[in-house]
């Protein structure tokens, strides 16, 4: 029989695994700290055990993170990790450090199935979505491998902030996230706090009410376009959960969400959602007017502008930075409050966007988003080129 890989467990579900073991839940509570807090994967050295279960978890159990296949350092400081988790495939997770925090950038799926037009991970296709181990390991790995190099004292954290933005849309694997998400906040493991872990989301709605329900902690939406129909065109998760649902879904998650806002991610792209009539939109979407909003229903919210990071075969480019400015200057001037993301490890292809990793692809998504690319019909080229007309005429 295969050892039992206790990453796969929440706390309570580690209790219930150590009491088939005929253990008490005290004795399972001491396991979760050993491997979580203190990074332990040999039993023997977990001395407040008595030897008995030491002994038995050594035949049925082991603590295993996915295998790390290379480290990257940037010259900012990020650090960027690739793992194999088998199959031919390799997911990626960066190490952000700010003066103030340290976040981890975290995958949810080896790929991704929703195939966003800017997102290179989506240009990679889709295996498979992640275990709980898989998803937990890259934090265990990570807290263990930066602790030393950073002159951490015993207690003390190198990672304060998780974000659920790596490969994959974490909502389509719910069932292997939600346990990953407990373990992030118990205080016997990792003991972070509702704000600091955010998932981040294409837009499931159903699965955002799940969330608000289960575990609500900081949700971050990737928005990119105000309208349906340019939403289509570069979030296909779009046409079954549109802008209205995704607006009403966002402001019923604050009654429950650990922040009063919601975050919205807007990749800036060039000539094809950077317009002032894009900020307009914008701008009246999140306030509850126009076509595509709820009338009436406002969402408090944070713009998180971000440029572009360009990849091979994706047929976009990042907005100018003036025009990125404008845009912001824009929002700001409508009360939206509004940031401009610092672009960290693109020396190391680990910026926003980047992550790409390798992916052994089941749904052939590069003949589909070659299609797209081509078909006027699919929106973006039809957008660029409205763009394009109106820059012209303004003389840009």
């Amino acid at each position: 029989m295969p050892a039992v890989n206790l990453l796969e467990f929440d706390r309570e579900a580690l209790t219930a695994w150590c009491a088939g073991l005929g253990e008490k839940p005290f004795r399972a509570q001491q396991l979760f700290r050993w491997i979580h807090q203190r990074g332990e994967r040999d039993f023997t050295r977990m001395s407040d055990l008595a030897r008995a279960l030491r002994d038995k978890l050594a035949s049925v159990a082991e603590v295993r993170a996915p295998t790390q296949v290379s480290e990257h350092r940037s010259a900012d400081g990020t650090v960027k990790w690739l793992f194999d988790v088998g199959g031919g495939n390799v997911i990626e997770t960066v190490f952000i450090p700010e003066e103030d925090r340290g976040t981890l950038c975290i995958s949810s799926q080896a790929g991704c199935a929703v195939g966003c037009r800017f997102c290179s991970t989506g240009h990679q296709g889709f295996s498979r979505n992640l275990t709980t181990a898989e998803i937990l390991g890259q934090l265990w790995h990570a807290e263990h491998a930066l602790h030393g190099p950073l002159g951490l004292a015993a207690g003390e954290r190198a990672i304060t902030n998780v974000v659920m933005m790596g490969m994959g849309e974490p909502l389509q694997n719910y069932a292997a996230l939600l346990p990953a998400l407990r373990v992030m906040l118990d205080d016997h493991g990792y003991g972070l706090s509702r704000r600091r872990v955010t998932v981040s989301t294409s837009g499931m709605t159903r699965m955002i009410d799940r969330l608000r329900e289960d575990c609500p902690v900081a949700l971050a939406v990737s928005l990119h376009a105000a309208t349906n129909a340019l939403r289509d065109a570069l979030v296909p998760l779009n046409r079954k959960h549109d802008l209205a649902d995704l607006m009403q879904a966002c402001h019923d998650y604050l009654a429950r969400a650990p922040r009063d806002f919601i975050t919205f991610e807007y990749c800036m792209l060039d000539g094809v959602n950077d317009s002032p009539e894009h900020a307009r939109e914008l701008i009246d979407l999140v306030h509850g007017r126009g076509g595509a909003a709820v009338a009436g229903l406002r969402v408090p919210c944070k713009i998180n502008l971000i440029p572009f990071n360009p990849f091979p075969g994706s047929g976009l480019a990042c907005s100018p930075r003036a025009r990125v400015q404008d845009f912001a200057q824009q929002l700001r001037t409508a009360g939206l409050v509004t940031t401009i993301r610092k672009t960290r490890g693109d020396d190391i292809d680990a910026a926003c966007g980047q992550l790409a990793g390798a992916v052994s692809d089941r749904t052939n998504v590069r003949v589909r988003l070659q299609r797209r690319r081509e078909d006027p019909a699919q929106g973006v080229l039809a957008h660029r080129a409205a763009g394009a007309a109106v820059r012209a005429g303004a003389g840009e």
